[in-house]
């Protein structure tokens, strides 16, 4: 009995000593989703049989930090999406906590912006649990190999969160074009710069 006690413990110990995955990590096969888009339609990555990958953002309308990225990420949508990266972008925000970031909140916003792009509300926060994004804006560039998608690159969208024209290093854009080049991507994580997520029982 004594054995069988020391031996339980041994595994309890090793379970709590086994790393825990914590969203998508490079090289990660992504699953896929079905959202609610700001135009009342549900969205799903296979709703593009014809991409060669995606840019997904996590993003809100509230953080001062979404905001200065707005632009770069309309631009990232309009620089790729031809080329067969389309951006989609997620609000993993829950609005009991942010009220700004409600569905309704998010569709006033894209429309005053003029979004081009999907932008999907999480209320579940499933999808952003799943991908593993802790900041807005949080990126994921992924890459089509076979019938499945893989994460090529997660983090920043460049390395300065105030003016696109100071940023010496544009990360999503680097990933993109080296994909598109046949290339294997050279910086594939940053740090995420940004809000963090509010969760819902957090």
């Amino acid at each position: 009995m004594k054995r069988l006690i020391l031996s339980s413990l041994a595994v309890m110990v090793l379970m709590a000593n086994a790393p825990v995955k914590d969203g998508y990590e490079i090289g990660d096969t992504v699953a896929d989703f079905k959202l609610k888009n700001v135009d009342g339609k549900t969205v799903s990555l296979t709703d593009w049989k014809d991409a060669k990958g995606f840019i997904v953002v996590f993003d809100c309308n509230t953080c001062p930090v979404s905001k200065k990225y707005n632009d770069r990420i309309m631009a990232l949508n309009k620089m790729y999406a031809s080329k067969g990266f389309p951006l989609i972008a997620i609000n993993p925000n829950s609005p009991d906590l942010s009220a700004g970031d409600s569905y309704d909140e998010m569709v006033k916003y894209a429309r005053k912006k003029g979004y081009n792009f999907p932008y999907l509300y999480d209320p579940s926060q499933k999808v952003v649990s799943e991908f593993g994004a802790t900041n807005t804006p949080h990126v994921f560039v992924l890459r089509k190999a076979g019938n499945e998608l893989k994460v090529a690159y997660i983090g920043a969208i460049d390395d300065n969160a105030r003016e696109a024209s100071e940023a010496a290093n544009k990360y999503v854009e680097a990933a993109v074009n080296a994909l598109l080049e046949g290339k294997d991507v050279s910086i594939t994580k940053t740090r995420a710069i940004g809000c963090g997520i509010k969760w819902k029982n957090s």
